[in-house]
């Protein structure tokens, strides 16, 4: 289902059971993934019983209860728990989201969590995210200008170019659509990923940024943008509904229009 930084022909064990609390009555199970590189023991999934009576209602509420009262091994990314931060994005059920905003009545009966998919792992449900904030990094997400801001005001948008943006700043780099992307899977090395692409093109498309052109240009590979077979994984896994695929054709159609 996953690949993970491990060694060759290791397998997912059954782990520990870890049993409700004596007397509850309403409990839910949650298969967690566990690796940690410093026992050099295979990945294993372990189970564990939670009291939904005594539980906050979000898969993230039953991890934090599952740490603070079960198994204080376990680790996680966590911040915010609004859905503002992206630190707790994890494979729940199947389907890559954040753990915050996702009910637990919205999972199947056993509650299956892994990592985010095909990146390595540091330990547990922890992603290294080196090479996707390098990525980032890559494109310079910051505004770029030649011409001095106005010596008494900000630099101004018209109401309908600030509108382009909608869409595009509410991204908080979860990375859920890069880790649903099969392409990224496959060439995370050299294709940005719908992630970083969605970030790219908010820049573009910003109409007070200056290096418009230069931009493009960065992106005029066969791999850095040109991976992107459309498959559409990336808009449907976006837990704040965002739509990558619409940035990285807007990209694509840019590019082409700019050779006419």
């Amino acid at each position: 289902m996953v690949e993970f930084n491990l060694p060759k022909n290791s397998r997912v064990q059954q782990g520990k059971d870890w049993p409700a609390p004596e007397g509850a009555t309403n409990t839910r199970t949650f298969k967690v993934y566990r690796w940690n590189p410093d026992d050099g023991k295979n990945p294993q999934v372990d189970s564990y019983t939670i009291d939904m009576d005594a539980c906050g209602p979000m898969v993230l509420d039953a991890l934090i209860k599952i740490k603070d009262e079960v198994d204080q091994t376990l680790t996680f990314r966590r911040s915010c728990r609004e859905g503002i931060c992206g630190s707790c994005a994890m494979n729940i059920g199947g389907e890559n989201t954040l753990a915050c905003t996702k009910y637990i009545t919205d999972a199947s009966a056993d509650v299956k969590i892994y990592p985010l998919p095909h990146m390595s792992v540091i330990k547990d449900l922890v992603p290294d995210l080196t090479n996707a904030y390098a990525q980032l990094a890559s494109i310079e997400p910051w505004m770029k200008t030649e011409t001095p801001p106005p010596p008494d005001s900000e630099r101004l948008q018209t109401p309908e170019d600030r509108r382009k943006l909608d869409g595009l700043y509410e991204c908080i780099l979860c990375f859920s659509c890069a880790t649903s992307c099969p392409s990224y899977w496959w060439n995370e090395d050299r294709y940005l990923g719908p992630a970083i692409l969605l970030q790219a093109y908010r820049w573009i498309v910003d109409s007070r940024d200056e290096h418009t052109g230069e931009r493009l240009d960065a992106l005029e590979d066969p791999f850095r943008l040109y991976r992107c077979h459309t498959i559409m994984n990336c808009s449907k896994t976006c837990p704040k509904g965002l739509n990558p695929a619409q940035a990285i054709a807007e990209i694509k159609r840019l590019l082409v229009e700019r050779r006419l």
